[in-house]
């Protein structure tokens, strides 16, 4: 199975649609047998999520999301798991071995359409 984690430096990065890159990770049963690193390159949702399809990503795992992200996603059939913090091998370890620990509010309130100038938040993270 393959997953993706957004990612910066090092940590889960909080905001799908803005990640600076992916983590990937291939896991076999509950051990994770490779990474790298996967620029994002492009933003906006769409682009993204046919990024992560490329890869033949299966399961993404972020902080926080919007709903257009999340319906992106699921029509590639990449399964969505919000709400993760720290490091993204840490997270992608405790993936691989069911113990994976997330927020539940990790849907971003955006205004599609809009400028997104200020902030808006996308659970317990403010941008």
């Amino acid at each position: 199975m393959k997953i993706a984690i957004t990612c910066s430096n090092g940590e889960v990065f909080q905001h799908f649609g803005h990640t600076p890159e992916f983590a990937i990770y291939e896991i076999d049963g509950k051990s994770v047998i490779s990474s790298a690193i996967l620029p994002s390159g492009e933003s906006g949702h769409g682009a993204l999520a046919d990024l992560l399809a490329a890869e033949q990503v299966q399961i993404l795992i972020c902080g926080g999301i919007g709903a257009g992200a999340i319906q992106a996603l699921q029509q590639h059939n990449i399964k969505v798991v919000g709400g993760a913090e720290g490091k993204v091998d840490e997270v992608a370890q405790a993936y691989a071995a069911g113990k994976l620990h997330t927020r539940i509010d990790f849907h971003c309130n955006h205004h599609h359409g809009h400028d997104h100038e200020g902030e808006h938040t996308c659970g317990s993270c403010k941008h």
